[in-house]
């Protein structure tokens, strides 16, 4: 995509680092569907194409003013609000400076400051809204609700990817560390493996160097309880293919000991697929015990191999659950309505010259 015209962006959405993140995923989600509504543009060393797109370098040269005076500078990291603020102090540019924070732990003195100095805030969830010293504005994370929708023929989808077509089929997709709970996934998946001959389940995500040693271990106890050709460990796949891995399961488990906000979850969820979750991140504000799925304390394996137990074993809830959950999220969790809630702050701090 060629780089938009600075002169007709009042939006600036900056994404300072090259490695996929959190933030990343947000922005590329995001600013292809405002960029409909309002004049937006990520800035960013490198993006997809369809993601309206400045280098950074520009922010140097751009005029001072917007196409209707201030600009607003929508930070997600420290390094983005500092920049922020230097654009607006040093450079002299007219800017309305916003952050969202998703983290929940206390921040640092330099993060608190930075944050004191922002017009708006916005927390992914009410739980991190906690951890900010200031009035926020809450809106939780949206998902594309046509890419993450359930599959009309499971059977032919599972044959497509090698899965078993008749199988009782459980996912943990995601980073493969100890943070993200993947050994809790895979104790509880060989305890019922142990008494289900046709469980299979799915660990699909990549382990960084430094926790290929733990990825290592898991596979050698998979191994060694016989059931490394029903545990299976997949690659990443591009997030266009995401959502087929979704739809051939019949239970999602999120098993994470510490998270932020967590969107695979609402992806599962999306694609008709019951969650059972930890209660860390935002995942109490998605997840509805009992309705959609059900919740368990974090670092709790007993709990979850209960839990993994009793919904395995009932088919005919896992797929009220599953309808009740794509339902949950039309209702709750579309990025339509993320988008919008943002634009009205954008709005709000436009209209303020």
């Amino acid at each position: 995509m060629t780089a938009p015209d600075l002169s007709r962006i009042d939006v600036i959405a900056p994404n300072f680092k090259r490695r996929l993140s959190g933030v990343t995923s947000t922005v590329v989600r995001l600013v292809p569907l405002q960029a409909r509504e309002i004049g937006i543009a990520a800035v960013a060393p490198e993006m997809p194409d369809q993601v309206p797109t400045i280098p950074p370098a520009r922010l140097v040269t751009m005029s001072r003013k917007g196409p209707h005076g201030a600009r607003v500078f929508h930070a997600r990291r420290n390094i983005e609000m500092i920049a922020g603020l230097a654009l607006k102090h040093l450079l002299r540019k007219k800017l309305r400076l916003m952050f969202t924070s998703a983290s929940q732990r206390h921040h640092t003195g330099l993060t608190k400051w930075l944050i004191r100095r922002m017009e708006a805030v916005v927390a992914t969830s009410a739980r991190t809204a906690t951890y900010l010293e200031r009035e926020a504005t809450v809106i939780h994370h949206g998902i594309d609700t046509d890419q993450f929708s359930h599959s009309d023929d499971r059977a032919a989808l599972r044959r497509s990817l090698g899965l078993p077509e008749n199988a009782a089929i459980a996912g943990c997709y995601g980073r493969i560390r100890a943070q993200k709970g993947t050994d809790v996934f895979v104790d509880a998946m060989l305890d019922r493996m142990d008494r289900d001959p046709a469980l299979v389940g799915i660990v699909m995500g990549r382990a960084t160097e430094k926790h290929q040693g733990f990825e290592a271990d898991l596979k050698a106890r998979i191994t060694a309880r016989g059931h490394a050709d029903r545990l299976l460990f997949k690659p990443e796949v591009p997030v266009w293919q995401m959502a087929d891995w979704y739809r051939v399961l019949d239970l999602y488990i999120a098993p994470q000991r510490w998270e932020g906000f967590g969107l695979t979850p609402l992806e599962a969820m999306a694609c008709g697929v019951p969650v059972l979750a930890t209660r860390v991140g935002a995942f109490e504000e998605l997840v509805a015990d009992g309705t959609t799925g059900a919740l368990v304390p974090p670092d709790d394996i007993p709990a979850m191999t209960r839990a993994a137990d009793a919904l395995l074993s009932d088919p005919d809830a896992l797929t009220r659950m599953g309808d009740a959950a794509r339902t949950h999220v039309l209702t709750h969790f579309r990025i339509e309505d993320e988008a919008k809630a943002l634009i009205e702050i954008y709005r709000a701090l436009l209209a303020k010259g």
